[in-house]
């Protein structure tokens, strides 16, 4: 889901990121994917960069709200980089879908989640909303 505008190295920066190459790497390798990615895929496209380095890059990356995990019943997180350009906000939360054949998940960030009433004195500060089902490819076969 690639972000518009500021480059890798700014994005990291507006989030209070020291930057470097390594962390310039694996946030592209991020927010140029089509689709959320996981951990091992980011190894798998960036070759060169250690396991223990793109694990304590991605748990800052998601400390300091760049970018968002989400839990796609796959046993597996995938991150995906925050739209916005700072802190999380509501932009950042929309609805995945994941498709149970392949283990493909998508965005649908024209897809709103909904509105929950939530009991006096619960603050909500994340949601997620997934959607399990198949893929067009994998409904045609």
């Amino acid at each position: 889901m690639k972000s518009e505008g500021s480059s890798a190295a700014e994005r990291i920066e507006q989030h209070g990121i020291r930057t470097t190459p390594v962390r310039e790497l694996i946030f592209r390798a991020i927010d140029g994917a089509s689709a959320p990615v996981s951990s091992l895929e980011i190894e798998q496209i960036l070759e060169t960069v250690d396991r223990s380095s793109i694990t304590r890059t991605l748990s800052l990356f998601a400390e300091k709200g760049l970018v968002h995990l989400i839990d796609d019943g796959s046993g597996s997180t995938k991150y995906e980089a925050c739209p916005s350009p700072h802190h999380h906000d509501s932009s950042d939360m929309h609805v995945h879908f994941h498709c149970r054949s392949c283990g493909k998940t998508v965005c649908l960030p024209d897809t709103p989640i909904p509105a929950v009433a939530l009991p006096e004195g619960y603050i909500a500060d994340s949601a997620t909303y997934l959607v399990t089902g198949l893929c067009p490819a994998c409904a045609s076969k």
